[in-house]
């Protein structure tokens, strides 16, 4: 279940090595060796990548993304593969990111087409499809097989990713992707090598980079106790955002122990409501607070930043009411809430 991928370079035809670019690792991958993904490997001097496969295959609210600002109250076609470029010890999808790199993990892909993944979401009603689940980064060359048969339907295209990217495969992406969900995991360069396996400023260039080219970005932390929950680090990371445009949507979420982080307990609903205080007073303009429904008061909803009318109000995954209009308009005061609505 591969193909000749079109993200890398040959680096040495003689010794038949290659440079691959999906990620910020930009591993350099000898004949008959795998990149840090395990997914992406070279044989005879060629890049073979994953294509025409699924791992984990279902209809999604948009919220679970999580996205707030796209197409609110409709449902994502949401499509994973196997394998990732991080090794997060905290992983709450590990059975299929970590594939090929624990035993334990990975289970069986089922083949499908583009067309046929395109056709299912249609049938049931999608407004956009998503690579998620696994990092859509190591896989993005059927990816964007499947975004230009989804944008011909009139679906949105959006990227569930840990934000471990390249300009190329941002520039690659962007004819073709709506809207980047990207994790901010800490702002701690050193967690981000011990405890992730990867580099921070990385990932701040992707939110950087994604903006710059016109995708929808809204950006996650999972905060996790005694790791990325100070107040100095939340601070930290909402003037990092703030910086690159306070409309970028914020969402602050809470852990629980999963995977090999099981030596801590759940993120108090306290935490989560310090942590979007924080962002709305370093000036971001749109701050949710996550995975605890009903509990977090209006954490939840969006609220018109300058009459601070509740626009959409939310429980969970769920819209129970929306008063924008088709082009983002707050009905109360005029202003142009900036997103994805129809």
């Amino acid at each position: 279940m591969t193909q000749e991928g079109e993200l890398y370079t040959v680096e040495d035809e003689e010794a038949k090595s290659l440079r691959c670019y999906a990620c910020a690792h930009r591993c350099l991958i000898k004949e008959g060796r795998r990149g840090i993904c395990q997914v992406r490997f070279n044989k005879d001097g060629k890049l073979l990548v994953p294509y025409g496969y699924v791992a984990g295959l279902q209809v999604d609210p948009v919220e679970k993304k999580p996205f707030f600002h796209v197409l609110p109250g409709t449902n994502a076609l949401s499509f994973g593969m196997l394998g990732c470029d991080f090794r997060c010890d905290f992983c709450q999808n590990w059975v299929s990111s970590q594939a090929l790199r624990d035993e334990f993990a990975g289970h069986p892909p089922r083949a499908i087409s583009a067309e046929e993944l395109v056709a299912l979401g249609r049938r049931n009603g999608s407004a956009s499809v998503a690579s998620t689940y696994n990092e859509p980064l190591i896989t993005t060359e059927w990816a964007v097989e499947i975004f230009k048969l989804a944008r011909e339907t009139g679906m949105r295209t959006l990227y569930v990713s840990n934000g471990n990217a390249t300009p190329e495969v941002l520039d690659y992406l962007a004819p073709w992707l709506d809207g980047y969900k990207i994790d901010l995991k800490a702002m701690s360069d050193a967690n981000y090598r011990r405890i992730i396996g990867g580099v921070l400023q990385h990932v701040l260039d992707t939110i950087v980079r994604a903006h710059e080219l016109g995708m929808w970005v809204e950006v996650v932390t999972l905060v996790i106790p005694g790791m990325n929950d100070s107040n100095e680090e939340l601070w930290d990371m909402a003037r990092f955002i703030r910086s690159v445009s306070p409309d970028i949507p914020w969402h602050v979420t809470a852990f629980h122990p999963d995977y090999k982080m099981t030596d801590r307990g759940r993120t108090p609903v306290e935490t989560l409501l310090r942590a979007a205080e924080i962002g709305i007073e370093a000036g971001l303009n749109f701050v949710y607070a996550g995975n605890l429904p009903g509990q977090t008061r209006n954490w939840e909803d969006t609220r018109c930043p300058s009459c601070q009318s509740t626009l959409i109000k939310r429980r969970g995954f769920y819209v129970s009411a929306n008063r924008l209009s088709s082009d983002g308009v707050c009905p109360e005061c005029g202003r142009k809430i900036p997103g994805i609505w129809s």
